[in-house]
């Protein structure tokens, strides 16, 4: 690990205004014509991505968002890697549920098409991959039809390139977000909270481990301060 060189101003203290959501109270419902992934649909989506023989001697899930620092999946290498061809964006929406409410909805990390991303690979281990690859799916795909269905991408991570498995936008969702100024994401990270944390708390922590592992983000870099700046505006006016 690289280790942290440079300061960010969106810290633990920030995110410390921001009190998640009462989880006893009823979360809103689900989206007119979602439904809940069952047993079937993950064993589904498992035959597509690694075939009925599950044939590969290496399964990678490549990481960019909350999976660095919650991989929900047990793994036994951890590598960086480089994809070409997407990018880390804030295009996922609108979140009322976990990080999020109605009146301020969150926005969620997916990779869209465009661009380059550094992110971080995890091994699956041998013999124990299709159940890592369900804990996975029931945290990444609860809910039917995906806005960000898992995919294969081509990883470069030093002299070796890695097939691995990850979870791009579906650009036709109505889920899919774009369009919107670094300043308009800004104003949804700095508000939205939920019953799983705010939205604060889940850039303060992508951006935190990616500076630990030596990945900076230019894009996440500015929103973390732009984010910073409206909190002490709304809750330390006087500072």
């Amino acid at each position: 690990m690289a280790g942290r060189q440079r300061q960010m101003r969106l810290t633990e203290r920030h995110v410390g205004y921001l009190i998640p959501e009462d989880a006893s109270e009823d979360m809103p419902p689900p989206r007119e014509g979602m439904r809940a992934a069952t047993a079937d649909d993950y064993a589904e989506t498992l035959d597509t991505l690694l075939g009925p023989d599950r044939s590969q001697d290496e399964v990678w899930i490549f990481a960019y968002g909350s999976l660095i620092w919650k991989p929900a999946c047990d793994f036994v290498e951890m590598r960086t890697g480089l994809v070409r061809g997407w990018h880390r964006a804030f295009c996922l929406g609108w979140n009322n549920r976990w990080r999020g409410s109605d009146e301020n909805p969150g926005l969620m990390l997916a990779l869209d098409r465009g661009g380059a991303c550094n992110g971080v690979l995890y091994r699956l281990p041998p013999g124990q991959v299709d159940a890592n690859m369900v804990k996975l799916l029931e945290r990444e795909m609860g809910w039917l039809p995906s806005a960000f269905p898992p995919r294969w991408v081509n990883v470069k991570s030093g002299d070796r390139m890695i097939r691995a498995i990850t979870f791009c936008i579906d650009r036709h969702s109505g889920r899919y977000i774009s369009g919107l100024s670094v300043d308009e994401i800004a104003d949804v990270l700095s508000k939205a909270v939920g019953s799983r944390g705010s939205m604060a708390e889940y850039l303060f922590a992508t951006v935190a481990h990616l500076e630990d592992m030596g990945i900076h983000d230019p894009h996440l870099w500015q929103l973390q301060s732009l984010v910073a700046e409206r909190i002490e505006a709304a809750y330390e006016p006087d500072r």
